[in-house]
This record gives structure tokens, C-alpha cells and sequence, in this order.
């Protein structure tokens, strides 16, 4: 079993904020698995990268020894989660919740231990409470408090409709909290009202309170915005191996040692070393190979990330060569050579003369899948692939 500092390190691995976290470590000392919660509210059947933040976080508790309750929020999705909304958010049907419930199990247990997991509903105790026990409930806070919250606040001021219910929300998630006597509870930052009330609601019931983890919300493949699917910088846990190796191999630079750091299994250590190798020089390309390995190991298998990509299609990962490569000639028409940026526009990889500089200007051009860092001149009879960003790829072959 871990020591409690080898414990603290992977728990911090990541995180926004422990809160506070020397109750996590009094509670790691009484040496008993601890009950680590997590809610999800079932509102779309499919999970992506961003979600398995928090889904990673919860294996690694489940590797150090403890309890992973894994909440699905059916009764909570009924009254529709406000955070970080400006209107009224919809509630779903009981008809969509179980759907979408049934395909979160499935592929949680794709991350999760399902032998220490134990798959709740909060349905299970909300549903039992009486008008006067959901009364006595709503006594706990007052409304100034529930003002306090961000996205409330914002919405008050703006004189935009707060319904009643949904002031219900961070009630009903923290009374989870008292029905589970839960030790830990995990969520987003954007979550941190409601973990918080949480520990309000246990001492209010009697019990010792909760530590708060908050994880932080995962940037999309454009290193920008947060991943989601409306915005289409995703990564789906059910996509296809190639799509996933495609998307992958696709994000910025940059944005490779977050999602190390946040979506790989691997050791801190070995993934310093491969940045150091990365500012030595070496290809990050090749690094993002590695992690897109992982990740479709993780969710399809070893085999399949092998493969995966010779499946990647037309928009493949910088420096990948796909299979049916389209063939494409460019006659030199009486001239003796001709500059990369004006064949990259003859041979339809570029739309126009600046676009074929700008994109050899960011070094997204390669050929026969090794960056091409210098100006080139090509001559009749060369034959290579060129490939200008991540959506264009040819065959080009030069003529006479």
C-alpha cells in the first residue's frame, strides 16, 4: 500500500484545488478505503476526453485502495443542472435519463475498476423524501447564500429568470453527499459551489464533512475553448480508433503535456522526459503518437491503436502517410523548377499562393512524412507526398 505522501502526490497529480487537504490526509491516516464520490448527471449518451478527467482521477483513488461511488444523477438531470447556464436549463424525461445512463456505464468501465465501483442513482433515496423532508432541506441555506453562486448572481443582476428548482440543484447534489456519508467528492471547478454545499449539508446532518477535489475543465483540440461536442474540438470515448488518431495528432503543440498530464496513465517523470526531448529538438509528432496509442488502447485495444493509423482517412495527423493517397500531376510548362509554395497551390493543397505560404510559413508542410523546415525547388520527375496542414495530402508528381 502506498505511504500517505506517495498517496498525497498522486491525488494533487493534476488537480485544481484540495479543499482542505489536511482533512484528506487525517482521513488517509485511519488507514480504511475511503468513500470517494462523483456525480454525473446522464444529460447527452455520450462521453468525451473532457469528462474522463474526472473518471481518471476517480481510478487512480480506485489504485490507491479505495471506494469509487460512481453517482449517475437521474433524479437531478429531472430538474436540470444551472451551472454555468444564463437561462432556465430544460429537464430531461425519465425515458432520456435511463437511456443515457445505460450508455454511461458502458463506458466508464472502460476507465473504472468495475469490482470497486459501485453504481448509485440518486432517485434511489431522493424519490423517498417527503414534501416536509424536501422542506427541512431547502431550510439549510437561505437565498442570499444561493445568490453567492456565479452564475446566479449573474442572472439576478441581469434581472434573467432564476426558477425555484433550481435552487433545488446544489441541495439535492449535496444531500447525496449526506445519503453516501461520503469522504471525498470529485467534480469540475465549475462545481465548486455545490461540492462545497455538500459540507455544509454533512455537518448540518451530523456528519464529518467531505474533502473537496476539484479537477479543472479540459481545453479541446483548439487549446482554447473547453472540449465539447457543440463546438466540435472533441475527442469522443466511443469514436472510431482513426478518428480518435487523426483528432489526436491534430492539436496544437502546445496543448500535448496538459493532456499528459490530465488523460495519460503514465509517470510525471517519464512525460518530463519526453518534453525535454521535445525542447532538444525531437518531433512532437512523435509524442503525440504515443499518447494517441494510449488513449485508443485504453478504449479499444492494443491492436487497434497499432493500426489505427492506417484508418485515419484524408485528414491525418501531420507527418502521417494514410493509405490511397490521391495522386496528383503538376506540368513544370516550360519552366525549369518550381517553389514549393507555388506547387503546393498547383497541386490543390493550398487555395491560393498566400494561403501555400501561410502554410509553410507554420511549418505544417511535410513531405514523404518528414517536416519540411527549408525552401525546396522540385524538378521534372520528382515524385513525393506533400502534405500542406491537416486536411490536405497528395501524391505529386512533377512533369515536363
Amino acid at each position: 500500500m502506498a505511504s500517505i505522501e506517495e498517496a498525497l502526490a498522486v491525488i494533487r497529480r493534476g488537480i485544481d484545488d484540495l479543499i482542505p487537504e489536511n482533512e484528506m490526509v487525517e482521513k488517509l491516516k485511519e488507514g480504511r478505503p475511503l468513500r470517494i464520490k462523483a456525480g454525473f448527471d446522464p444529460t447527452a449518451p455520450d462521453l468525451h476526453l473532457g469528462h474522463t478527467v474526472l473518471i481518471n482521477k476517480l481510478r487512480q483513488f480506485q489504485d490507491l485502495g479505495h471506494q469509487v461511488i460512481f453517482l449517475i444523477g437521474d433524479f437531478t438531470g429531472m430538474i436540470g443542472d444551472p451551472t454555468g447556464k444564463s437561462a432556465t436549463r430544460p429537464p430531461l424525461t425519465e425515458e432520456q435519463v435511463a437511456q443515457n445512463a445505460i450508455s454511461y456505464k458502458e463506458q466508464v468501465f472502460k476507465i473504472l475498476d468495475p469490482d470497486k465501483t459501485r453504481v448509485v442513482f440518486n432517485s434511489d433515496w431522493m424519490k423517498k423524501l417527503s414534501a416536509s423532508d424536501m422542506i427541512r432541506l431547502a431550510g439549510q441555506y437561505s437565498v442570499a447564500r444561493m445568490l453567492e453562486r456565479d452564475d446566479f448572481h449573474k442572472r439576478y443582476e441581469a434581472e434573467q429568470s432564476i426558477a425555484i428548482h433550481e435552487f433545488l440543484y446544489p441541495l439535492v447534489q449535496g444531500y447525496d453527499s449526506v445519503a453516501l456519508e461520503a469522504d471525498v467528492e470529485l467534480g469540475g471547478t465549475d462545481q465548486r459551489f455545490n461540492l462545497l454545499m455538500g459540507r455544509h449539508l454533512q455537518k448540518q446532518y451530523g456528519q464529518k464533512p467531505q474533502v473537496v477535489l476539484t479537477m479543472p475543465i479540459l481545453e479541446g483540440l483548439d487549446g482554447v475553448q473547453k472540449m465539447s461536442k457543440s463546438l466540435g474540438n472533441y475527442v469522443g470515448v466511443n469514436d472510431s480508433p482513426g478518428e480518435m488518431y487523426t483528432k489526436l495528432l491534430s492539436m496544437p503543440d502546445e496543448l500535448l503535456w496538459r493532456y499528459f498530464e490530465l488523460l495519460s496513465f503514465r509517470p510525471l517523470a517519464e512525460i518530463e522526459e519526453y518534453r525535454a526531448a521535445v525542447e532538444a529538438g525531437a518531433n512532437p509528432q512523435e509524442y503525440k503518437k504515443l499518447f494517441a496509442q494510449e488513449i485508443i488502447t485504453r478504449f479499444h485495444d492494443a491492436d487497434a491503436a497499432a493500426n489505427a493509423h492506417k484508418s485515419a482517412g484524408n485528414r491525418v495527423g501531420l507527418g502521417e502517410i494514410p493509405e490511397n493517397v490521391p495522386v496528383v500531376e503538376v506540368a513544370l510548362a516550360g519552366r525549369e523548377q518550381l517553389h514549393i509554395v507555388g506547387l503546393l497551390k498547383e497541386a490543390g493543397l493550398a487555395q491560393n499562393g498566400k494561403a501555400a505560404k501561410d502554410v509553410f510559413g507554420r511549418g505544417a508542410v511535410y513531405m514523404n512524412g518528414e517536416q519540411l523546415t527549408e525552401e525546396k525547388m522540385f524538378s521534372a520527375g520528382d515524385d513525393v507526398v506533400l502534405q500542406a496542414g491537416k486536411k490536405k495530402i497528395a501524391r505529386v508528381l512533377i512533369t515536363e
